[in-house]
């Protein structure tokens, strides 16, 4: 397998990260063409958007043009609930910003057939054209999307069981641990390599490990994340906390493959 090293940028802070994010994504908006981004959810991801929604509400970008696909949603949990991802990305973005409703798009977690909904959003992204942009976080565990370890890199959208680490990550969303879900529909490994240029985001000493193994460590499904050097176009944007367990430093965002 051929790798393509990442261009990896380290930043101070957690903020310097969501800044620096949003600059991407803004630049990708600002042409005001058609654009196709995936989208992640998290804490990682909630200073990021509070920055593309100020340059929307400033006038300096629009989503008129754009449409959205996110990487995961829970399994039963209704888009509605606080604890789902839909909530969330209503709260954090899509009521703020000028995106058609019907353009932004979540895997349907309440849908009777599961896999016949993870088949019609694989559906959807190829009719799309595919993502131009796809933003990323990484667990602990080194998944990305929900593809936990053990993940095929062939996988697409599917329905997946969620890791015990996962789900106690995850648990402050919910009002106990019994109610955290235990599944998920999620973009497949392939399904992220498709896209045409990924946008990794990681802030805190709790990714370290992660972001370690998924740029260091050896490639394979054990580290999910590591996938993503099989892509020829990825970025990493991290703080220096979440940074930390790299070997081989210092990175730019300046490194070009051959």
């Amino acid at each position: 397998m051929k790798q393509y090293p990442p261009r990896i940028e380290v930043v101070g802070n957690a903020d310097a990260v969501a800044e620096r994010a949003a600059a991407t994504i803004i630049g990708q908006l600002r042409d005001r063409q058609p654009v196709t981004l995936g989208l992640a959810t998290g804490a990682t991801m909630t200073p990021l958007y509070a920055r593309l929604v100020t340059a929307t509400r400033a006038g300096l970008i629009s989503f008129r043009a754009a449409s959205s696909f996110n990487l995961d949603e829970y399994v039963g949990v209704a888009p509605q609930s606080p604890g789902s991802f839909r909530a969330y990305m209503q709260e954090h973005l899509f009521r703020h910003v000028d995106m058609p409703a019907e353009r932004a798009r979540i895997p349907d977690g309440m849908a009777a057939d599961v896999a016949a909904e993870a088949a019609r959003y694989e559906a959807q992204i190829a009719a799309a054209g595919g993502i131009d942009l796809l933003l990323l976080g990484i667990g602990t565990n080194g998944h990305i999307g929900f593809n936990e370890p053990g993940s095929d890199f062939a996988s697409r959208t599917r329905e997946i069981r969620l890791d015990e680490a996962t789900r106690t990550a995850n648990a402050g969303s919910f009002p106990d641990r019994a109610s955290v879900p235990r599944r998920a529909i999620t973009m497949g490994v392939a399904t992220i390599l498709d896209a045409k240029r990924i946008l990794l985001v990681a802030t805190g000493p709790e990714k370290a490990a992660a972001v370690a193994a998924a740029i260091e460590g050896p490639v394979g499904t054990a580290c999910p994340a590591s996938a993503l050097r099989l892509h020829g176009n990825v970025d990493v944007l991290c703080d220096e906390s979440a940074a930390a367990a790299l070997v081989n430093r210092p990175y730019t965002n300046d490194r070009r493959r051959a």
